[in-house]
């Protein structure tokens, strides 16, 4: 099953699974950007929206893309702020967005999926307008190291998400790469996760002026 399909198969169930990775990045991308306003926003793997609405709450203009056609139904029948639109994209392929159009773009539990980092922090640089920012939110490599990727249940199996071991080198690398300069990185436990690896991590980037 693909990344594509298996996300088909759980958008129906996504938002009431248990799920403590999910309610953290929520949590923590609420707390990470509390304070903000901006513009467009562009969302990368926007799913069903989980984060959308808080989104269009920070920005004038939110472009939520997803490439799960199912995903993004539940999206569009949870979020129906008139400044919303969703849009079909691969994240792997050219966005559909102008070079220079954002003042936000933010990557929530999507870099995972994706096997090489360069491609999407230099389509988030091109995307972003100068001075704004990236911000990204994903599974901690720490719990990678333990095994955990994206799962989901069907029936009495589970269903592992194809995942790609990405570790904070790699971030660093390639955002600095791309000409994105490290503005926090932060790590996220939830209520049970003390003494244990951070479930999550995040960042956040600023494209410079001038660049």
């Amino acid at each position: 099953m693909s990344v594509r399909e298996a996300y088909d198969a759980w958008a129906a169930t996504y938002d009431t699974d248990r799920n403590a990775t999910r309610d953290l990045d929520r949590a923590a991308t609420e707390a990470a950007l509390a304070g903000v306003h901006c513009g467009t926003i562009i969302e990368l793997g926007c799913g069903t929206g989980k984060n959308t609405g808080f989104l269009a709450r920070l920005g004038t203009r939110v472009l939520a893309l997803d490439f799960s056609p199912a995903m993004l139904a539940q999206a569009r029948r949870k979020v129906s702020a008139v400044q919303v639109a969703f849009a079909v994209a691969d994240l792997t392929a050219p966005w559909p967005c102008a070079a220079g159009a954002a003042d936000l773009v933010a990557a929530n539990l999507v870099f995972e999926h994706i096997a090489a980092l360069p491609f999407v922090f230099g389509e988030a640089y091109r995307c972003l307008a100068a001075g704004g920012h990236l911000f990204v939110c994903e599974l901690h490599p720490f719990r990678q190291y333990l095994g955990v990727q994206a799962r989901f249940r069907r029936g009495e199996s589970d269903v592992a998400i194809t995942a790609f071991v990405h570790h904070l080198s790699d971030f660093l690398a390639a955002a600095g790469g791309a000409g994105l300069t490290l503005v926090e990185l932060r790590e996220w436990w939830d209520g049970g996760d003390r003494g244990a690896p951070p479930r999550l991590v995040s960042f956040l980037w600023r494209k410079v002026m001038g660049g």
